[in-house]
């Protein structure tokens, strides 16, 4: 059975519509509807029949869900030149947020050092989701173990009106806060955000249950009037 016949049997209606307002920036009409653990499990069966190739080079996709295939397969490719390879020919097509948020491959967090070069270069790139991507995988990756104070620096100096990357540099942000808090309290401080990424950041930040009651308490002084 062809993948796009498959993805249809796997149609929700009920679900393409609640979809369909989650991503408003592209055609309803290219939703099929398919739930993501459906989509993941359909990933892994391309995989293991050896389709994954093949079905990668079709680019571009017509529908939403062939893009969310795409990146689930790319995230089970385990060498990491070769999953570098397919997200740098990907990265140009993805059109919306949630596919962005999903490609998230697993070898990556085995090669910061490599992968970290490719962030400084897409965090610079005219694609909205390209950025988007770029910081995602800072946040991934480099507010633990690898944490340096200038990957905040990195993200605060995209200056972007791009709501989906001034979206990302929020949740970064607040996420830095919830691990890095001491390193990352300054940026608020001294309004090295734009105003509106600066308040949606103290926002997520106090909606999240890893920042302590104090914490938080500070942080609503912070709030950019």
């Amino acid at each position: 059975m062809e993948i796009l016949d498959r993805l249809k049997t796997l149609q929700d209606t009920q679900y393409g519509a609640f979809q369909q307002k989650l991503i408003p920036n592209i055609a309803p009409e290219s939703i099929i509807g398919v739930r993501t653990p459906a989509l993941r499990q359909l990933a892994k069966e391309i995989v293991k029949a050896g389709d994954a190739e093949s079905f990668l080079t079709r680019l571009p996709h017509h529908y939403f869900e062939e893009n969310q295939l795409h990146a689930f397969i790319i995230a089970q490719t385990k060498d990491f030149d070769i999953c570098m390879r397919e997200v740098e020919r990907f990265l140009p097509y993805i059109d919306n947020w949630a596919t962005c948020d999903q490609l998230s491959p697993k070898c990556f967090a085995n090669h910061t050092g490599k992968l970290l070069a490719h962030i400084s270069r897409w965090i610079t790139e005219r694609n909205e989701y390209t950025v988007r991507f770029a910081i995602g995988m800072l946040m991934q990756h480099f507010l633990d173990n690898h944490f340096k104070t200038e990957y905040l620096d990195m993200v605060a100096n995209v200056h972007r009106k791009d709501y989906y990357i001034r979206m990302m540099q929020a949740w970064f942000f607040a996420t830095s806060l919830a691990k890095q808090y001491d390193a990352t309290l300054p940026y608020l401080e001294n309004r090295r955000l734009e105003q509106w990424t600066h308040n949606k950041t103290i926002q997520k930040a106090i909606e999240s249950y890893r920042i302590t009651d104090e914490q938080k308490k500070h942080l609503k002084t912070l709030r950019w009037k």
